[in-house]
């Protein structure tokens, strides 16, 4: 085998490893893809809770309101279960409220992953020359062909490399700032 095969087979074998490493990589994405995912059924399964445990108080302050109207005075007993109550209610409403301040951070980060995944395919079809060898001539023919390549994957690195923030916060609700990252 001549030096110019083996520097061709050399450089065809590095981007056939980059292209696996980055096959590793997508999958890795993938099961955190799905491991997002059950973070937010968690999270929406919790809400859901948060909200029916708000019914159910809001259920039990009416009643003791009734029961205040019922009798025509004002007992210390009930006045001090109505506050209580008041306080439950807050508590499960911004329980409801965090909750769902998640679930939009958490639907940024699936967001964002999937940037990262457009990315990582455009800077694999950088790498793809369309020819299954490279050029068999001297070796600035070569040199050129992969500065081509590298120019085109620098490319697509500097491209995307503003275009995803590193910090996620939430962005929909109006209780408080919730920032990750």
């Amino acid at each position: 085998m001549s030096p110019s095969e083996r520097l061709n087979a050399q450089v065809m074998h590095l981007l056939s490893g980059v292209s696996e490493h980055g096959d590793q990589h997508l999958a890795e994405v993938e099961r955190d893809l799905v491991q997002m995912d059950v973070l937010l059924d968690e999270a929406i399964k919790k809400l859901c809770a948060s909200f029916m445990a708000i019914h159910h108080a809001v259920d039990l302050q009416q009643e003791a309101l009734d029961g205040l109207l019922g009798d025509g005075m004002q007992s210390p007993e009930s006045v001090a279960r109505i506050e209580a109550l008041r306080g439950e209610i807050r508590q499960h409403v911004g329980a409801a409220v965090t909750g769902l301040q998640f679930q939009d951070m958490t639907s940024q980060l699936i967001g964002r992953m999937v940037q990262h995944l457009a990315g990582l395919r455009d800077v694999f079809g950088a790498l793809d020359t369309s020819e299954s060898v490279l050029p068999e001539s001297n070796n600035e023919v070569l040199l050129a062909t992969l500065s081509h390549i590298s120019d085109r994957v620098g490319a697509c690195c500097t491209e995307r490399a503003g275009g995803v923030r590193s910090t996620v916060n939430q962005r929909h609700m109006d209780s408080g700032d919730i920032e990750l990252f």
